[in-house]
């Protein structure tokens, strides 16, 4: 008789769902609409990211990325807006429109060197990697394969990384009373983007 459970995958666990978009405003108040957020919204540029590359060379890159946790689960929904220089967020959005553009799994918390090993050795690319340095180092990567139609992101958390605080919330987060507040300037929400 052979054993029947399930074996742990290369991949791992799913952490993050995201969506790429031409307005990250339009898109998550839709979302919001559904009940997901609050939504932390940052800015990934070369002024807090380190690293970047894009197809295998050193590339500078900015994007708008947006993130809500979905409680209970452990998965992180994330929304991308490209705003400039190389990235394979705008060649997804020229080539295929708006929509699901990857999935980020966990690879069983191996070190990244270990992760672009393995999908390296699985035939993956890795089209676009960067370290933001923001709340602490987040390292990631996203691979791609000729004929596989999909993107997987793996993400490495620093050892006491937690999200730093946004540059703005939506919808405008306020703390409880006694602590710092913090209201999200919101005008660049209410644009009918």
């Amino acid at each position: 008789m052979t054993d029947q459970s399930p074996q742990p995958t290369f991949l791992g666990n799913p952490i993050e769902l995201c969506i790429v978009t031409r307005s990250y405003q339009r898109t998550i108040r839709s979302l919001a609409g559904l009940g997901i957020g609050p939504w932390r919204i940052y800015t990934c540029s070369p002024d807090n990211t380190t690293a970047q590359t894009f197809q295998g060379r050193p590339s500078s890159f900015t994007i708008k990325f947006c993130f809500a946790s979905l409680p209970p689960s452990n998965i992180t929904y994330e929304v991308i807006q490209p705003v400039s220089g190389p990235n394979i967020f705008q060649s997804f959005l020229d080539e295929k429109g708006e929509g699901l553009h990857h999935v980020a799994y966990d690879c069983n918390n191996i070190p990244m060197e270990d992760r672009r090993k393995g999908f390296a050795e699985r035939g993956w690319q890795c089209t676009q990697s960067g370290t933001w340095c923001v709340g602490g180092m987040n390292s990631f990567a996203f691979f791609e394969k000729s004929g596989a139609e999909t993107c997987f992101e793996t993400i490495v958390f620093e050892e006491g990384w937690d999200w730093p605080e946004p540059e703005e919330w939506y919808p405008p987060q306020t703390k409880k009373e006694g602590e710092e507040q913090r209201v999200a300037d919101s005008s660049s929400m209410t644009d009918g983007k």
